[in-house]
């Protein structure tokens, strides 16, 4: 039995202290080995998103994930961290977000507390991520008020893709950009810790920034803020993954996985492999 000191998780309070300090690196994880890749990178802030819909399943947005996916994909990512923390490997172990699918958070407060309750109780999370809309803050503050934290994101919200006409950047008009503004201040007021600000413009998100105490994270923001966050996926350049314009493609993961499978079956074909160092005497 391992005699190693279990990792500490970084906490809400420590994510929050970083707002002015230092930009906080935070990046979307799916399963166990995504997990480990990030946090022994250092991620601070790992996000179990929604987004799995589009880089996982291959769908066109994300409304088709459910509930039942979510905790099955956050209880893979808090599996790998513990198990990480466990053996004392790391400094730190990142804090971990599930993201609250499609209509899990938007009939009545109660009904929004049993969702994310699964997310934490049965998923793993330390807290929850919840997209804006009209009176979210209601929910946000039934939500910390028991004791689940809450992440908000602003800004393009994808699970209200048809409703805003698509995957377009938010808050170009004034009256948008100010409702936006109070929305984040809202936000704050209601116990949110940290709010994500998804394609807006540079100018605005820095406002919003300037007009809230908690960190914002951006993703198609600019610079401006406090963190940023990134689709694993997208970053690594999986196969299906895409690339608009605010994602910096860190490696060609599609070209080096096919040429290793192709190599694989090249060598299976010419009877290659296995060879004598791959089998058992």
């Amino acid at each position: 039995m391992s005699s190693a000191k279990p990792t500490p998780r970084l906490t809400i309070s420590e994510i929050r202290a970083l707002k002015g300090e230092r930009p906080i690196c935070c990046l979307t994880a799916y399963d166990y080995p995504g997990a480990l890749v990030c946090a022994r990178a250092g991620i601070e802030l790992i996000l179990v998103g929604d987004s799995l819909g589009n880089v996982v399943q291959g769908r066109p947005d994300t409304l088709g994930v459910t509930l039942e996916q979510m905790v099955y994909h956050t209880g893979l990512v808090a599996r790998a961290l513990d198990e990480a923390a466990l053996r004392g490997e790391l400094e730190r172990l990142p804090l971990l977000v599930a993201d609250m699918p499609f209509l899990t958070f938007h009939t009545t407060p109660e009904r929004a507390v049993e969702n994310a309750g699964r997310l934490l109780a049965e998923g793993g999370a330390q807290t929850v991520k919840i997209e804006s809309r009209p009176g979210i803050a209601e929910y946000v503050e039934r939500l910390t008020r028991v004791g689940v934290p809450v992440m908000g994101h602003l800004g393009l919200t994808p699970q209200a893709v048809h409703q805003l006409g698509g995957f377009r950047v938010q808050g170009r008009d004034a009256d948008a950009a100010r409702e936006m503004i109070e929305q984040a201040r809202r936000l704050e007021d209601a116990g949110a810790f940290a709010i994500v600000l998804e394609l807006i413009p540079a100018e605005l998100a820095a406002e919003i920034s300037a007009a809230v105490g908690v960190p914002t994270i951006g993703i198609g923001a600019g610079a401006a803020v406090d963190g940023q966050i990134l689709v694993f996926h997208d970053l690594l350049g999986f196969p299906g993954a895409l690339k608009p314009r605010h994602v910096k493609r860190y490696l060609d993961a599609d070209s080096l996985m096919t040429e290793a499978v192709a190599e694989y079956a090249a060598e299976v074909r010419r009877g290659d492999f296995p060879g004598p160092k791959h089998g058992f005497q």
